[in-house]
């Protein structure tokens, strides 16, 4: 009884801390979602001109343009099984940003032995992730290669109109909170986009999820 990322980090899913591996645990197998609710210290972005690039991306709830400090949100992760048959978990947040919600939308699959996590409402852009664990037991999440599908168009996204992310998500004992700490950098723009912060997570059995989570449409394409 394996989630999608025990299976992609192998033996290396053990060095998670207790918390990690149960949160990360969560599948069709588990037999459980995970409900994290807490408060983004701070929310960034660039200069002025990557507002435009984080607008469109805005559209399908794959990037936020705004910047806030203290921000409610939320994340719900979901196991359910896609119209392909494939396991899949929700990677859905949601923030509240002086009464504007805004949200962002993820779902991810196991494609081999990686981690695939496709963004937006369409699924249009498929992410390769690359999975570690450092000495305290967090997991480490580096997007690397990405592909853009829409309709019959698909291409490799060139990482030079593109960002590269890195999501460090650690359990602190000290004060029983998972913290998150994400950056978007762009390899000639340099810094785009990125949020810290902590949350409490709440665990309900299901092995499906609502269709709110889901994205409008499933991308057979990997």
């Amino acid at each position: 009884m394996t989630s999608i990322f025990e299976r992609a980090l192998g033996e290396d899913f053990a060095r998670l801390h207790p918390m990690m591996q149960r949160r990360f645990g969560v599948g069709l197998d588990s037999g459980e979602a995970c409900i994290g609710t807490g408060m983004m210290t701070s929310i960034r972005r660039g200069p002025w001109w990557t507002v435009p690039f984080l607008q469109v991306g805005r559209l399908r709830n794959i990037l936020i343009p705004d910047v806030g400090a203290d921000v409610p949100f939320r994340i719900e992760n979901f196991p359910y099984r896609d119209p392909l048959g494939r396991e899949t978990i929700t990677f859905v947040r949601e923030y509240d940003l002086r009464g504007r919600r805004r949200r962002f939308d993820a779902t991810m699959i196991l494609a081999g032995d990686r981690i695939v996590d496709y963004l937006g409402t369409h699924q249009h852009l498929a992410v390769d992730l690359d999975l570690t664990v450092d000495d305290d037991g967090a997991l480490i999440l580096t997007s690397d290669a990405q592909r853009f599908y829409e309709g019959p168009l698909a291409f490799r996204f060139p990482m030079l109109f593109s960002g590269r992310a890195r999501v460090r998500e650690r359990f602190d004992d000290r004060d029983g909170r998972f913290h998150i700490d994400m950056q978007v950098h762009n390899q000639r723009f340099g810094f785009l986009f990125g949020y810290r912060g902590s949350f409490l997570c709440d665990w309900i059995p299901t092995t499906d999820a609502p269709d709110r989570l889901k994205p409008r449409r499933h991308e057979t394409r990997t």
